[in-house]
């Protein structure tokens, strides 16, 4: 049979040879089974010429070729001739952690099903590049950046340190050696734990020895000359006459002992806190609330409190820990410590956990000077970030500072801003980890040794540190553990500082200093004056 055409005439045509075609087979033999495929077949033909007529027919606009039209032009308005077809990409798999605290499982071994790679999302942006304060890692490493580090360099830091660190294929091990004050240690640790869980196979082999006192004791005079074997030593905290390699300190993952929460969940506290009373509202005084028996430097700060015969605009608490604990805590929530426009932050027996805590709360810091420095205050600048304070004569320079700001209101709320936006978003918990991953790969890249586990070490993981612990610890530990690898990778580390670059940083901190201390001179020579005249 011949196929139909295509037109209005040609498609009539066909339905014409339909009819006939139809009416010879049934009135030949209405019951043959040929007459019955025969008219299936008919049926079909008919179909074929109806849709011809649809579809190719412009003057007819049904629903059914509107349907037809719309959809091959979304279909082809999808398709790019000059492009590749998109191959649908392997789904990727969702992986949880769970720690596993069973009966046959508390503190003896860690699972082996845990991933040993990072499975990276292919839709994810870009990462962006780490903040600048990551620059400095180069700098603490510098010492070792023409030497290399030998096994015997590192064996020479067991002196002070209390414990060591190793990873050998994605996995960490701990050769203790001394307990450190509270659980500093332990929550270093679990921090590190943390790390091998959001960046699976991402760490590299290392060896390092750790030190959780305050101070630094790497002294750089000890080692004149450029390729002197300085022993290389992590801690907290580093000044401008040690070595010492800093790292973030336990409390990002909670302090127990006075019940300072993870970093994490502490930093949503801080914004929620920030935003109960407008810094116009606050109490227009200097604040601080600390202990000051570790120090002299704060206990000559008690004398700026305000009394019978002065008020030098600052307000001076101590804080009684052994009393808080027996209490609830109610009056150390750092939250709730918003409240006054400015804060003082000044150091203990040497830097303070409470640094970050003061800078996040949008009232003007004032940085009593200090000696040293955390992995993260290099990057910040006086008079943006922060307003500095003598250590020599601290009354009259908080005095001057919070007489300066009430009268600049909308400077020092600036300079506040700055310094909750940094923390808030160049100090958020995965910049955290991100620090400490760049950090121990630069380093692991300057050893001319094979880490080794040592026999006694313990390996490191949630399961061996998490379920044997109890009360506050463990609840600190569940709460800040990693609860799935990450999809993304780290930041991008910046290139190092360069000479010049760096020089100019340096001078341009010196510069604004020496600029409110001038300021700061001015402003008391004239008091001098009108108290002489009056």
């Amino acid at each position: 049979m011949r196929s139909c055409g295509v037109g209005r005439e040609a498609a009539a045509a066909c339905h014409r040879r339909l009819v006939e075609a139809l009416r010879w087979p049934m009135a030949k033999s209405p019951a043959s089974p040929t007459a019955v495929v025969a008219l299936l077949g008919f049926l079909f033909f008919g179909l074929f010429c109806s849709l011809r007529l649809i579809d190719f027919n412009p003057a007819v606009e049904t629903p059914m070729r509107q349907t037809i039209l719309m959809a091959n032009r979304t279909i082809n308005s999808d398709i790019d001739p000059h492009e590749p077809a998109m191959i649908p990409t392997k789904p990727r798999r969702s992986i949880e952690y769970v720690l596993n605290c069973s009966d046959g499982n508390v503190s003896q071994s860690c699972p082996t099903y845990y991933p040993t790679e990072s499975e990276l999302d292919p839709n994810a942006l870009p990462p962006r590049t780490c903040p600048d304060y990551f620059r400095w890692i180069y700098e603490d490493l510098k010492p070792w950046s023409d030497t290399g580090i030998t096994r015997e360099m590192v064996e020479r830091a067991r002196k002070t340190a209390n414990f060591r660190l190793v990873v050998v294929d994605g996995r960490a091990y701990v050769e203790w050696y001394e307990k450190s004050f509270q659980t500093r240690d332990a929550f270093t640790l679990w921090g590190i734990a943390q790390l091998l869980r959001k960046y699976p196979g991402k760490v590299p082999d290392l060896e390092l020895m750790f030190d959780c006192v305050d101070w630094p004791v790497i002294v750089s005079r000890d080692y004149p000359e450029r390729n002197a074997t300085a022993p290389p030593l992590f801690r907290y905290c580093g000044d401008d006459r040690t070595l010492d390699i800093v790292f973030p300190d336990w409390s990002f993952w909670g302090w127990p002992e006075i019940n300072i929460k993870p970093w994490e969940s502490l930093l949503e506290e801080l914004k929620d806190g920030n935003r109960r009373t407008r810094w116009m509202d606050r109490k227009p005084y200097a604040y601080w609330k600390g202990n000051p028996a570790v120090a002299d430097t704060r206990m000559d700060l008690l004398k700026c409190n305000v009394s019978d015969s002065h008020d030098w605009d600052a307000r001076i608490y101590g804080q009684d820990w052994i009393g808080e604990s027996q209490h609830g805590y109610n009056q150390s929530n750092l939250a709730n410590q918003c409240s006054h426009r400015y804060k003082i932050y000044i150091e203990g027996s040497a830097w303070s956990v409470s640094e970050k805590y003061i800078l996040a709360c949008d009232s003007v810091t004032l940085f009593v000077k200090p000696r040293y420095y955390d992995f993260f205050s290099r990057g910040l600048m006086p008079v943006y970030h922060y307003w500095p304070v003598r250590d020599d004569d601290k009354c009259r320079s908080i005095k001057f500072a919070v007489q300066w700001g009430n009268r600049h209101k909308q400077k020092a709320q600036e300079i506040g801003r700055a310094a909750s936006k940094f923390i808030q978003e160049d100090l958020k918990m995965d910049l955290v980890y991100d620090y400490m991953l760049h950090l121990l790969t630069e380093y692991s890249k300057l050893l001319k040794f094979k880490p080794q586990i040592p026999e006694d070490a313990t390996e490191l993981c949630s399961e061996t540190m998490a379920c044997p612990a109890d009360g506050m610890e463990k609840k600190f530990m569940m709460e800040s553990m990693g609860k799935n690898p990450s999809d993304t990778s780290p930041c991008a580390l910046p290139p190092p500082y360069d000479k010049i670059t760096l020089a100019t940083l340096k001078r341009r901190k010196a510069n604004s200093i020496w600029q409110v201390e001038k300021w700061e001179k001015v402003y008391w020579d004239a008091r001098s004056k009108a108290d002489a005249v009056s």
